[in-house]
C-alpha cells in the first residue's frame, strides 16, 4: 500500500511569489507523487492570494468549526484549488482575524506581526482537524517554514493519541529565512491544547525567538531536512546537536529519489 505524505507548507508557488521555499512547496508535492506516494498539501490562505486567479472555492463541509486561542473563538474556513500546471490539489486554512486582508510575515509597511505565534497556532490546529475530518493518516508530515512550527510540538502532543497521527513521523525542513522580531508574551500560554502544555516550553528562552520556536520545531520532530544550500546554520547546528536523522541539502533538481530515501529511513 502507497505510504501518505502530509506537506504542510508556509509558501507555495504560484499562490505567491516564487521564493525558495515557495517553489519547493510547490515542486516537492509532485515528485513524491511521482515515487508512488499518496500526497495531501496544506497551506495558509494568506491576505495576497487573488480567488478568482486562482480558483480558489470554499469547502463547505470541512469549514465552521470554531478553534479557541487565548479564550478567543476563531472560525476556521478551508478553501480548496489545484495547481494548474501538476493538478495537485491544494487546501488552504482561512480565517477572517488572522489572514484575510493580512500579508504573510509582514505588513505594508514591513512591519513583523506582533500575533504571528497565533497565526501559527491557528494554522497548525486548522490543519491538523482539517486532515482528522477528512479521515486520511499519513506516515509522513513534512513542514516547509516557520509557520509550520506548532505542528511537530502538538503531534507528539496534543494530537498523539489521535488515529490520524498516533504513528505519523514529523520531519521538518530547514530554510535560510527568518523573523527578526519575537512571538509575544502570550505565545507559550496560547499554545496550550490538550497535552501540549506551556510548561514543556519552560526549557526555551523566555524571549521566544525565531530561533527558540525552530528549536522547539526540531525537539518534537523525527527527521531535519536541511532545505537550502544556506539553511540557517543555529538551527542545523542544533539539530545536529539532538542527534536527529538529517538530510542534507539533496540539490536542486532531481531530488526526489533523496526524499524518498529519506523517508524510507525515517519510517522503518
Amino acid at each position: 500500500m502507497a505510504k501518505k505524505v502530509l506537506f504542510i507548507n508556509q509558501e507555495i508557488a504560484p499562490y505567491v511569489p516564487e521564493t525558495e521555499m515557495a517553489v519547493m512547496g510547490r515542486d516537492l508535492p509532485q515528485a513524491v507523487q511521482e515515487k508512488g506516494y499518496e500526497i495531501r498539501t496544506f497551506m495558509p490562505k494568506w491576505g495576497t492570494i487573488n480567488e478568482r486567479r486562482g480558483q480558489l472555492h470554499e469547502v463547505i463541509r470541512l469549514s465552521g468549526m470554531n478553534l479557541i486561542i487565548d479564550d478567543t473563538d476563531h472560525p476556521l474556513i478551508i478553501k480548496v484549488a489545484s495547481i494548474p500546471t501538476s493538478r495537485i490539489q491544494v487546501y488552504f486554512i482561512d480565517n477572517d482575524d488572522y489572514f484575510m486582508k493580512r500579508k504573510m510575515e509582514t505588513d505594508e509597511s514591513g512591519e513583523e506581526y506582533p500575533d504571528n505565534g497565533e497565526r501559527a497556532i491557528f494554522f497548525a490546529r486548522g490543519v491538523l482537524e482539517t486532515v482528522k475530518k477528512l479521515g486520511w493518516t499519513p506516515d509522513i508530515i513534512q513542514c516547509q517554514g516557520w509557520m509550520t512550527g506548532v505542528i511537530p510540538f502538538y503531534v507528539k502532543t496534543a494530537y498523539r493519541e489521535e488515529p490520524s497521527f498516533a504513528n505519523a513521523k514529523v520531519i521538518t525542513s530547514i530554510f535560510d529565512s527568518s523573523l527578526k522580531g519575537d512571538f509575544g508574551d502570550n505565545f507559550k500560554r496560547c499554545v496550550e491544547f490538550r497535552d501540549a502544555k506551556s510548561e514543556l516550553l519552560d526549557k526555551y528562552d523566555p524571549k521566544f525567538d525565531f530561533i527558540e520556536f525552530g528549536k522547539m520545531a526540531i525537539d518534537y520532530s523525527d527527521g531535519i531536512v536541511q532545505a537550502t544550500k544556506n539553511a540557517n546554520k543555529d538551527l542545523m547546528k542544533y539539530a545536529a546537536e539532538q542527534e536527529r536523522p538529517i538530510l542534507k541539502f539533496p540539490g536542486e533538481e532531481n531530488y526526489g529519489q533523496a526524499y524518498n530515501d529519506f523517508y524510507n529511513e525515517i519510517t522503518e
